[in-house]
């Protein structure tokens, strides 16, 4: 549980809106803000519990919905039927907030056996060394792993380079064929080395596989890609020659994977580390949410990373446009630095100015700077100080006052929003570089961070 109950900032409409997991949430959210539903609301006043707004919307049954919203995760409670998280109950309560028309009150019964049930559950989640060492650190990522034993460990590992071997055979085999019949090739070609990796355990060097099948109609990225597969399996065949840190970004891409337990057990960073964007993908029937956080104080770009089978949810805890004092736990290897949420020291508040903004050149020499150090890497944060979002003939840029440009990636479609909270004049915007181009992902106006 949060060791201070005071929210300092209110989140915004555009925050509360972001929590909703869909469209039809969000609508229904804004028509039971009103006061008509609401039998009773309040911001608890409770010394020992955390910030929570809690209220009573009444429904169609005789019973009122009793929904509350612990802020500092945030966590949600409703009693109706919905399987949405958060359902339109909580998203219509923290739009009440939201706009003032929530007043501190002392918590009810129920409120306060909520949050007691929910710190007995943290509690029991927490390993007893964990307990020992950071009292009060809850694990905040879902499939959370035991750690392997160092049989399995090496099991796994003899069976990872046997299927790296078989892939560098196949490898050789495309090389030989030439890219313009590798191009060609259906996608039962390239899912059946991508099934055979995974049936290796090497799962990472199958995503790259597979994410590779997608680029076929670009020689030069095909090319690339092809070739970054050839240095990994070099790179885990000489693991042992490597310095540390290469070394286990070679274990991270291949796809060794690396116990929750392992990281929360190593030291913590602590800082006020903002969230400047948040983005889904679906990779190999799993929702992947990739969170980019920045600290205040270092500069450090961070990536939080969540993943969800279908019908389960993801969590919900880092807002993109708050920021949060917390310590976080940093996995070895890997550019930017993959985290976990260790513990917070606070709840979450607005951002009030952006970190880490730069001009186009500096953002791309950090870029390069970190893929020398990991040449597999897909993603970077970028965050782009007096950028405006042009044409040129049918494609976008993001350009600035000194001529430079990036391509925005095709994937996002015609970045009208961007354009329109712009309005044509020089923004910050915050952002996701990979080689498709830049994803826009949040953009500075009126003194708050506008998602995308």
């Amino acid at each position: 549980m949060a060791e201070t109950t005071t929210v300092t900032t209110v989140w915004t409409t555009d925050q509360v809106m972001a929590l909703a997991p869909d469209s039809s949430a969000q609508r229904a959210a804004r028509g039971l803000a009103g006061d008509r539903a609401w039998l009773e609301t309040g911001l608890s006043a409770n010394d020992d519990l955390p910030p929570t707004v809690w209220g009573l919307c009444q429904g169609s049954g005789s019973t009122p919905y009793q929904t509350a919203v612990d802020l500092t995760e945030p966590a949600f409670k409703c009693t109706c039927p919905s399987r949405k998280l958060p359902c339109k109950h909580a998203l219509a309560l923290l739009l009440r907030w939201a706009s003032g028309s929530v007043a501190d009150a002392m918590a009810p019964a129920w409120v306060q056996e909520w949050q007691a049930s929910r710190a007995a559950r943290a509690a029991r989640s927490v390993p007893a060394t964990q307990v020992a060492d950071r009292a009060g650190d809850v694990p905040r990522e879902s499939g959370t792993r035991a750690v392997p034993s160092e049989k399995a460990q090496a099991r796994r590992a003899d069976r990872i380079s046997a299927g790296l071997e078989e892939l560098d055979r196949w490898l050789t085999d495309q090389a030989r064929a030439g890219l313009a019949t590798v191009a060609k090739n259906g996608y039962a070609h390239w899912d059946t080395m991508t099934a055979r990796l995974v049936d290796a355990q090497a799962t990472g060097a199958a995503g790259i596989l597979r994410r590779t099948s997608a680029v076929t109609g670009s020689p030069e990225r095909l090319l690339g890609e092809l070739a970054r597969l050839r240095l990994l399996i070099g790179g885990y065949r000489r693991l042992g020659d490597l310095p540390e840190d290469l070394a286990a970004s070679v274990r991270m891409r291949v796809g060794l994977p690396i116990a929750t337990e392992t990281v929360l057990a190593g030291p913590t960073v602590r800082d006020r580390w903002q969230v400047h964007g948040v983005r889904d993908e679906i990779e190999d029937q799993l929702t992947v949410r990739r969170a980019w956080l920045r600290g205040v104080a270092s500069g450090r770009p961070l990536l939080v990373l969540s993943f969800a089978v279908a019908g389960q949810s993801l969590p919900i805890d880092l807002l993109p446009g708050t920021e949060i004092d917390a310590d976080v736990c940093l996995y070895p290897g890997g550019q930017p630095a993959r985290a976990l949420i260790a513990k917070r020291h606070a709840p979450p508040e607005r951002i009030h100015a952006v970190a880490g903004a730069e001009g186009i050149e500096v953002n791309l020499r950090a870029h390069a700077e970190a893929l020398a150090g990991d040449p597999w890497l897909d993603y970077w944060p970028m965050v782009l100080d007096a950028v405006t979002p042009v044409r040129d003939g049918a494609a976008w840029l993001l350009a600035d006052a000194d001529g430079n440009g990036l391509p925005l990636d095709p994937a996002t479609g015609e970045p009208w929003r961007l354009v329109a909270v712009t309005a044509g004049r020089p923004a910050t915007v915050t952002a996701e570089w990979s080689a498709g181009g830049v994803r826009p992902l949040g953009v500075w106006s009126d003194r708050r961070l506008v998602r995308l």
